[in-house]
């Protein structure tokens, strides 16, 4: 059966079986809290929250699991770090393809705290250009944050490269798109702030992920509430995880992605086929692809604009023809789509997933061949 699903990139489709297994055991079987009283359901409620951060510890590449932090979703991540940072004045650099995610919360303290935001030197399809970013940076800089993988292009961002030419100033790295696709090493990376979902590329639910925090001094959370420790304290612990965890966790969300950690989902398909993808359809002479200049730079996702028709009436082509499913329009990113060229109308977008196979890739490719009229 053909995989015609190519919106991984918003959420992934489909899900392991263990996904969905790990939160019927939850919600059947466990039931119990995370962290609060001792008897067996709390325990191994706990303890199925604690084994994901342990793995995600892994998966990040960082040896302080205490220092993994769950929230909903990366967004949350993101502006838990960016509102509790003491940006009052300070300048901060961004890379040229950051999602609304970073932006609007950028804005918002651009008007209360007055920081000024800079975008890096880049080149055409978005990719840093770090033999200039130094001279951007200024006395006041106190912040870098740098999208790993566009979910626009899929171009992926030298960040190891970018930590070592900016040094001491913090880094705030966006894993939404690239974490369960390509490794991540924030420890060898010396990366400051890293923010993550569960449900893309980690193949987990919705409303899972969280972030790693180096030094939990430097943010003051978000939320605050009960933690079910230091409750004698109207104060919040200020250890991590404790501190930026209030409230009671998606449990039942942490299980399922407790499945999908447990059991990965090996690539079905060739990266030689994928480039081949790409490669074919940039040869078609009525669409631009949008992706890396350099092979090597390209993640799992790319999109296209069609010379002659509008990008929602190809996602509707594509669908109503051949069932395939895409995203179309600006992406929550309208800075990526400004660097690239494509603002205000937007491309439509592909993502790929684990399960798709080579012949998924052929079907795909044959039906963007066909689209030439409408």
């Amino acid at each position: 059966m053909k995989n015609t699903y190519f919106d991984n990139a918003a959420t992934s489709f489909p899900k392991p079986p263990a996904v969905a297994e790990m939160i019927t055991t939850y919600l059947n079987a466990v039931g119990g809290t995370y962290g609060r009283s001792a008897y067996q359901r709390v325990i191994d409620a706990s303890s199925g929250v604690e084994t994901v951060r342990d793995l995600m510890a892994e998966k990040l590449q960082v040896e302080h699991v205490e220092h993994v932090i769950f929230s909903f979703n990366a967004t949350t991540a993101i502006n838990t770090i960016l509102s509790g940072l003491n940006l009052n004045n300070s300048h901060i650099l961004i890379s040229p393809l950051e999602h609304n995610a970073v932006t609007r919360p950028l804005e918002i303290l651009r008007g209360k705290c007055g920081v000024t935001i800079d975008i890096m030197p880049h080149f055409p399809d978005g990719r840093i250009d770090i033999d200039n970013v130094k001279s951007m940076i200024r006395d006041t800089t106190k912040l870098v944050i740098v999208n790993h993988q566009s979910n626009v292009n899929g171009v992926i961002q030298p960040v190891d490269k970018v930590k070592n030419v900016v040094g001491g100033i913090p880094v705030l790295l966006d894993l939404a798109q690239s974490l369960g696709h390509i490794p991540v090493k924030l420890d060898e990376w010396n990366i400051d702030f890293a923010v993550f979902t569960g449900h893309k590329g980690l193949l987990g639910p919705s409303g899972t992920g969280g972030f790693f925090i180096r030094n939990p001094d430097l943010v003051d959370p978000l939320v605050a509430g009960g933690t079910g420790s230091r409750s004698e304290s109207y104060e919040m612990p200020s250890f991590a995880h404790d501190k930026f965890e209030a409230g009671t966790p998606n449990i039942a969300g942490i299980y399922g992605l407790l499945g999908a950690l447990k059991n990965p989902c090996k690539r079905q398909y060739k990266q030689q086929k994928y480039i081949e993808l790409l490669d074919t359809i940039s040869s078609c002479g009525f669409v631009k692809v949008l992706r890396a200049t350099d092979k090597n730079d390209q993640g799992d996702l790319f999109s296209l604009v069609h010379h002659r028709y509008d990008c929602s009436h190809i996602a509707s082509a594509l669908y109503t023809k051949y069932a395939i499913e895409t995203r179309s329009g600006l992406h929550c990113a309208p800075l990526a789509h400004t660097t690239l060229g494509t603002f205000p109308n937007g491309s439509v977008r592909f993502s790929l997933s684990p399960y798709h196979t080579d012949s998924d890739l052929d079907f795909l490719c044959n039906a963007i061949k066909k689209l030439e009229y409408i």
